[in-house]
């Protein structure tokens, strides 16, 4: 199911949204235009390495923990920026609207570090890097299930376009993320290109912390 649009409403421009779009977005052409290698090094650097940090820095340079945060604003791949910007589009502006914008960037970026947190926790072996807005998303997603749960979203199903309520839509998500990743645990072994675990946890952050991030009158 490919969601179109929701039926939340939202009474404020969406500025920090916009702006973390522009920047992922921005990014992804810069790295198009560099040369593959200049582009590969900026990856390794920027993108969270989880071998990096579990003792064994394969020869990686050391950046603190700046990655778990830097890998939010980095796409492998025309696919996977477009659909997490599309995600980021439909439901981040009521988020947005109900928190507040610098409170909302800050949920955004706690959301996203902590689902980076949660990927290297049940894969710290591996030495490639995690990249991608996606965790930080499935937080604004929580907080979406959360605070629109009876409104819908409009999704494309070939052939037909209909409506559904946002809390089965989000829940459905869930479920297959979930799965995903118990499976990725129970057959070791596998190449996953995917982080699953990331989506979990940023979902669980999002669950968990959207409530302090309202605006004084909607807690």
């Amino acid at each position: 199911m490919i969601p179109i649009r929701d039926t939340a409403p939202c009474n404020s421009i969406p500025y920090i949204t916009w702006g973390i779009m522009t920047v992922c977005i921005g990014i992804f052409i810069g790295m198009k235009l560099m040369p593959d290698q200049a582009a590969i090094i900026l990856l390794n650097h920027y993108g969270m390495v989880p071998i990096r940090y579990s003792g064994l820095h394969a020869g990686l340079p050391s950046d603190g923990y700046a990655s778990f945060v830097t890998n939010l604003f980095l796409h492998a791949s025309w696919t996977h920026l477009i659909v997490n910007m599309w995600f980021l589009w439909i439901f981040a502006d009521n988020v947005e609207d109900r928190m507040g914008r610098i409170p909302f960037l800050i949920f955004y970026l706690v959301c996203g570090a902590f689902a980076t947190i949660l990927q290297w926790y049940f894969d710290p072996m591996l030495a490639i890097p995690v990249i991608g807005a996606s965790g930080a998303i499935a937080g604004v997603l929580a907080a979406f299930f959360f605070l629109y749960p009876l409104e819908s979203v409009i999704v494309f199903f070939p052939p037909l376009v209909f409506q559904i309520p946002a809390i089965a839509f989000l829940g459905l998500w869930v479920i297959f993320q979930l799965y995903n990743a118990t499976t990725s645990v129970i057959f070791e072994g596998g190449t996953a290109n995917m982080a699953w675990w990331a989506h979990l946890g940023g979902f669980v952050a999002g669950s968990v912390l959207y409530r302090f991030f309202l605006k004084r009158q909607e807690k």
